[in-house]
């Protein structure tokens, strides 16, 4: 048969198809004989053609991969004999590679103490002194532990002693590469044992990848891998060693004789060690070496006639991505930024960017541009408080250089301050956007390009402009309208259909004038059909979203139905991830308008979300060798067999996937993994918003998400563990709207999986934006089900004890338990304290959950963490954070049982730091501080009636001299707290006329509650001092009733006090009322004649 095969193997190699086909039929045949196996053995052995023993290799591998278990075994044994004779007669490189990959398959199966000749072949060759023999023997060592790597652990240490030799070894620099992919496959298995062997070894590494650069980038660049699997696996190993690593990949980085990929490599290492490692590398003073060799990567101007990727007029325009040296060093800089204390980074990085920024060559200034544009998102407090000003004040003077090179830079810095460094950015809306709109004016139209960029920064800074924006919109709506009905470019129509969305966020309501033509645009765009109109119409489905999440109920509601449907057909008939991915959006955004309308599609709209959540779609298995052999695949060579694959005889599900080639990873593509994202967020959102309706589909959607809180890309796991908090609040609203055992049941069903995952990701999880969002799932879940949460025993202690961890900097994703270099207190990267901030914010939520006295030991226990924060020497944010939380604590304790008695044994211990709180420089904090003291005063009663000369003391000279409008309504709501404890406390005759001076309240609305509660309780308790002070209460009652600054609650309040004013004091009324302009005495008249 053997000759049969040859003579057919040797036909799949002619040029022409007819025979090829004929071949591959009767290769099909052939492979249904048992003997096939040692036919091809003897091909594989014997032929003389190098190309035909590499497809019988080949041929072999497949059948081993899909059906090791129905070879004999006798064929199995002789098999492994063969393979290893073959290999060790082979002279042929192209054929030893395919054997190794065979004897790799096989390992699999046979695992190396069921094939002590392997073990020998493989310690006699590695170590033999042919360098021939050892090159060869490394091939097929590395192939073997790379395919199956945890049966080698026993030879490990064997392994390691082995490739100390090996580094050493130059002059051979394939066995060097060999060796080098054999320890990265080894590095995730190893244990401590091995350590200090593989801590020894990095110098040699180092060593053995400079020679190979010298040899063979490509495989310098595969190696290089090490350090990556180094710091993912056991990054304890490189500690030592990080000083000597950051130099060899700064060499590397910055030779620009190199390959960009071996470049980017070596600056992509960087940037992950400082992920991991921030702390030792500021430590060993490495931050300004960095630095001073990536500012030359990061300013080099491209060569002649060549521009950079993302000038290039084809550019996408949405930032930084990872493919040249450029790029990596601006991502090592934004990399520093998440990572380090401002005060730290900016002390080394800010000469470097003032200097480029000086600069007359465009490429630096664009350098200088690109730095501060990256600090924006890791920074942001640092430059909101401390330089946002002079900052803003470059980028703006970048956006008049005569080089379109430096604009498109500043264009994308505004762009990133705007996303980053709100509020305050708004602040300068006055001076930005006429600028911005002069620019668009300006623009040539027909560089897209450069044109997607300016839209980018005007884009992002509308945004969040709130009403500031009512100036503009006649211009902003005529430039949006006319590109959406005259531009040619479907590229400038997306761009206008995104900006309305940003308008819209900022103007609400105010954009209802606007509302048909953007609506019939829309619409036009959605039926269409044609392939290029595809992105424009995923961009009109992201922009509707956010019409029906702003526009008003009023407007958008009788289009509900008609959305959902658009959607629906949008889906049935054109097969994009993008585009289905908007469609979930548009449902959530639909759901909080009217779930009802939804209801009847929930079927639809669960399948195409659950089939996105299980489809593998768009994931990439990358294999070992091209796929020359793929026609080849004996996918249905059993079609005459007795169907054996079907009693679980066959191969794994997951390895039967891939076929018969060697994986060596896999990639999803990036609309596939949005896709799932926001499939998750979507149902989390339609499952609370839709209640009951959603009943049917909770489980098998909660299932789905389940499996998804461990997929390897961090937004997906963070999307799927909040859909399960938010699963959880939506089964805690059907219970309460229509209490059943069966739905008590659910509930506490899925708070006991949902809350141990939770703690489990905040211990575990590496990345800090999944932990954010586990944190702030978890608050959600304990502010909707409040004690329900709680109840399981042991739950408010674990829940607790999470917090406490984040605080100490205890966990995974904190880089905790590193345990090799001090920490220096006061200073953190901002990232990490705002993810200690979202575990404070657990803090009130738990007390407001369950008794005091219950809660009582964990805040004994968390509040010196708060407190330690409170410090002059902290941060303005964490001051901020430390005082307003506990305020917020002292505000939960006012209403559960024993919550007096707690917050009278704190004061003592908490007035000192809210007084500071008090006195600070910042507003923030003042703010914070005043709220803090007055929750005090309100939860403690009594027991700090002592303390109330001080506390008015302090409180009228910050009145006296405080301007900040959000501080002094807080003073104003502080005072009534202390009013409503203790109202004989307080000398109302002083504090009243002050008080109502400052009536209405400006910014912080939330207070009026509180402040006309007040006024209102002291009409029953002191109604001459009210009275006296009518006319400053109705002037200000005149101004904030009927508006949204007021709950109903607070209304009803009012417009019966004004009543009473009118029965019982109707001179003094109306005299009050007489004084105030038509519109407010029309107001008031209605109020007090509706009974």
């Amino acid at each position: 048969m053997s000759e049969e095969l040859e003579q057919i193997l040797s036909q799949l190699t002619q040029p022409d198809n007819a025979v090829i086909q004929q071949a591959t039929a009767q290769l099909k045949q052939a492979f249904k004989d048992p003997a096939i196996i040692p036919a091809l053995c003897a091909v594989m052995t014997g032929s003389q053609s190098p190309q035909i023993r590499q497809s019988a290799a080949v041929m072999l591998r497949m059948r081993v991969t899909k059906h090791w278990k129905k070879i004999t075994p006798d064929h199995r044994e002789s098999l492994k004999t063969v393979v290893l004779q073959a290999f060790t007669q082979e002279s042929e490189h192209t054929v030893r590679h395919s054997l190794s990959q065979l004897c790799a398959v096989m390992v699999k199966h046979e695992t190396p103490d069921r094939w002590p000749a392997l073990l020998q072949l493989l310690n006699e060759s590695t170590k033999s002194n042919n360098p021939q023999d050892r090159q060869v023997g490394l091939l097929l060592l590395s192939k073997v532990v790379e395919s199956n790597p945890e049966p080698f652990k026993p030879h490990y240490n064997q392994l390691l002693q082995l490739f100390v030799t090996v580094l050493q070894d130059l002059n051979n620099p394939t066995a060097v590469y060999y060796c080098i992919l054999t320890l990265t496959a080894m590095t995730p298995y190893t244990g401590s044992e091995e350590m200090k062997l593989m801590r020894s070894l990095i110098p040699s590494l180092i060593v053995a990848i400079k020679h190979l650069i010298k040899a063979d980038q490509d495989q310098a660049s595969e190696a290089m891998e090490v350090f990556d699997e180094l710091m993912e696996s056991e990054v304890s190993i490189i500690v030592p060693h990080i000083a000597d690593i950051v130099s060899f990949c700064l060499e590397v980085g910055a030779d620009t004789t190199l390959s960009d990929s071996l470049r980017v490599k070596a600056l992509s290492c960087i940037a992950f060690l400082i992920r991991l490692k921030s702390k030792t590398v500021l430590k060993q003073k490495l931050l300004n070496p960095i630095l001073q060799t990536i500012f030359p990567v990061l300013s080099a101007a491209p060569p002649p006639g060549e521009e950079d990727p993302e000038d290039e007029e084809t550019d996408s325009g949405d930032g930084i991505d990872n493919k040249n040296p450029k790029q990596c060093a601006a991502q090592i800089i934004d990399t520093m930024a998440l990572h380090m204390p401002p005060e730290k980074l900016f002390q080394h990085l800010m000469p470097l960017t003032q200097a480029c920024l000086a600069s007359e060559q465009p490429y630096e200034k664009k350098a200088g541009l690109m730095c501060l544009a990256v600090l924006a998102e890791g920074c942001a407090d640092h430059i909101r408080t401390k330089m946002l000003s002079s900052m803003l004040q470059t980028v703006c003077q970048s956006l008049s250089d005569s080089n379109e090179v430096v604009r498109s830079a500043g264009l994308f810095a505004l762009g990133q301050f705007s996303e980053h460094l709100q509020p305050e950015v708004s602040k300068y809306c006055g001076e930005l956007m006429p600028l911005l709109l002069l620019y668009m004016s300006s623009l040539n139209q027909t560089k897209v390009g450069h044109v997607t960029k300016a839209f980018y920064a005007l884009e992002n800074f509308m945004e969040n402009l709130g009403t500031e924006i009512e100036p503009y919109l006649p211009t902003l709506m005529e430039i949006m309208l006319s590109a959406l009905n005259g531009a040619d470019s479907l590229k400038i129509k997306e761009l206008a259909v995104s900006a309305i969305g940003a308008i819209a966020n900022a103007a609400k309501e105010l954009l209802v004038p606007y509302f048909p033509p953007v609506i019939d645009s829309l619409k036009g765009f959605l039926t269409a059909t044609t392939e290029e109109m595809r992105s424009l119409q995923t961009q009109a489905l992201d922009t509707l979203s956010v019409l029906a999440r702003t526009i008003g109920n009023d407007v958008f509601s009788p289009l509900a139905a008609e959305c959902v449907q658009l959607g629906l057909n949008l889906t049935d008939t054109i097969d994009d991830p993008d585009l289905r991915r908007c469609t979930y959006s548009l449902y959530s955004a639909v759901s909080t308008l009217d779930p009802n309308c939804l209801t009847p599609h929930l079927p639809a709209i669960t399948t195409v979300m659950l089939l996105a959540l299980k489809s593998t779609e768009g994931v990439t298995v990358h294999l070992e060798e091209d796929k020359t052999f793929v026609l080849l695949d004996d996918d249905d060579d059993d079609d005459d067999d007795d169907d054996d694959d079907k009693d679980g005889d066959a191969i794994p599900e997951d390895e039967h996937e891939t076929g018969s080639y060697d994986v060596a990873g896999y990639s999803v593509e990036n609309a596939y993994m949005d896709e799932k994202e926001d499939a998750c967020d979507a149902l989390g959102e339609i499952a609370f918003n839709t209640g009951a309706a959603f009943q049917p589909y909770l489980e098998s959607s909660f299932q789905e998400i389940y499996k998804m809180k461990d997929f390897p890309h961090e937004d997906v796991r963070r999307a799927a563990l909040g859909a399960m908090g938010q699963f959880c609040q939506a089964q805690h609203k059907v219970w309460k709207e229509n209490p059943s055992e069966a739905d008590h049941q659910a509930l506490h069903k899925l708070l006991d999986v949902v809350l141990p995952c939770f703690l489990e990701a905040v211990r575990t999880e590496r990345e800090r934006q999944v932990v954010m969002g586990v944190l702030e799932a978890m608050n959600g879940v304990i502010k909707s089900c409040q004690g329900e949460a709680l109840t399981n025993p042991g739950r408010l202690k674990e829940i607790s004890h999470a917090i406490r961890d984040v605080l100490k900097k205890k966990t995974v994703c904190q880089d905790g338990g590193g345990g090799d270099e001090a920490d220096d207190e006061d200073q953190q990267a901002e990232y990490d304290a705002m993810l200690q901030e979202f575990a404070g914010e657990g803090i009130p939520l738990l007390a407001s959950a369950v008794p005091a006295d219950t809660f009582a030991p964990f805040l004994n226990d968390l509040l010196p963490l708060l407190m330690s924060k409170a410090k002059s020497s902290c941060t303005v944010a964490d001051r901020s954070f430390s005082v307003g939380t506990l305020g917020e604590i002292m505000q939960s304790l006012v209403t559960v049982p024993g919550g007096r008695g707690v917050a009278g044994r704190l004061s003592n211990q908490l007035l000192p730091v809210l007084v500071a709180g008090v006195k600070d420089s910042d507003a923030e904090v003042r703010n914070n501080g005043v709220f803090g003291l007055g929750s005090l005063a309100q939860a403690a009663g009594p027991i700090v009636v002592s303390d109330y000369p001080m506390m008015l003391s302090l409180f009228s000279n910050l009145l006296a001299k405080e301007s900040d409008r959000r501080v002094i309504d807080n003073l104003c709501a502080a005072l009534c707290r202390m009013i409503m404890s203790n109202v004989d406390a307080v000398p109302l005759e002083q504090v009243l006329p002050a008080l109502v001076a400052r009536l209405p309240l400006k910014e912080d609305m939330l207070e009026n509650k509180t402040v006309y509660s007040c006024l209102a309780m002291l009409y029953t308790h002191s109604p001459a001092l009210i009275v006296s002070q009518m006319k400053p209460i109705v002037a200000a009652t005149s101004q904030v009733l009927g508006t949204k600054d007021l709950n109903a609650e607070t209304q009803n309040t009012l417009a019966m006090l004004m009543r009473e004013f009118a029965q019982h004091h109707s001179a003094d009324f109306q005299t009050a009322v007489t004084s105030l302009p038509a519109e407010q005495q029309a107001k008031l008249s209605t109020t007090v004649s509706a009974s």
